[in-house]
């Protein structure tokens, strides 16, 4: 499909009241059609993989454009220069988190702009720095536990950012770390006793929610299981 084909596949499926909804979670209305993920992966499946069209999709400024351009541009093309730029242009977190999830995440980049990002002042890069890490916790079944390690001081250090859609993100990424393996699970619930001692109440408000979940039982059986599993 072309960039006019796409455009008019927005337009016919676009829904005024879904994006009343989508304001009320928090979504930037503005040049929102209303369009549903599943929808746009379906666009993005039938269209296959086109990294100039992704920047063209990306270059309307159309909600559903940008995140569909995150679905069809091509990985191992992503530059830098690029990622700085779409990052800036984030609006909304539903743009930020598809962006990560669907393509900074599979860059040879996504360690260094997890990094890099998450010390940022400016609201969606900064969220954009930990969903990567928990992006990467889950998916990069290779990584070596120290790539995740060096997360925690990052997430210690900016756990007292009072910001709702940070300081959901920053713990998004210290539970999904933790529940990586038992070694990562014990090094995350420790960084999570010690954000719990901090006299902001977004920093403790992440431990206690972290640490409910890391320790409960559902999560601690599953990672026992899993790290027997793996001595066989």
């Amino acid at each position: 499909m072309q960039l006019e084909q796409i455009l008019e596949r927005l337009k016919s499926l676009s829904n005024p009241e879904a994006v009343k909804g989508m304001a009320r979670y928090g979504i930037n209305p503005k040049n929102t059609c209303g369009v549903s993920i599943p929808n746009l992966r379906k666009i993005a499946k039938k269209t296959g993989q086109n990294h100039q069209l992704a920047h063209q999709l990306w270059e309307t400024e159309i909600h559903e454009a940008r995140i569909l351009a995150s679905m069809v541009a091509n990985p191992e093309k992503v530059t830098e220069t690029q990622m700085e730029s779409w990052a800036k242009d984030f609006d909304s977190w539903d743009v930020c988190d598809q962006c990560c999830l669907n393509l900074f995440k599979k860059t040879k980049f996504s360690y260094q702009k997890a990094i890099e990002w998450s010390s940022r002042d400016e609201l969606f890069v900064k969220r954009a720095g930990f969903v990567l890490m928990a992006c990467l916790a889950v998916s990069d079944k290779k990584a070596a536990d120290n790539q995740f390690i060096t997360f925690l001081p990052i997430i210690r250090k900016e756990a007292g950012d009072n910001r709702n859609l940070v300081k959901k993100a920053v713990n998004w990424a210290l539970r999904q770390i933790g529940k990586r393996n038992l070694h990562l699970n014990k090094e995350a619930i420790e960084a999570a006793k010690e954000i719990q001692k901090s006299d902001f109440r977004s920093a403790r408000w992440i431990a206690s929610d972290a640490l409910r979940e890391l320790t409960s039982m559902p999560v601690q059986k599953r990672l026992h299981i899993k790290s027997k599993g793996s001595k066989l």
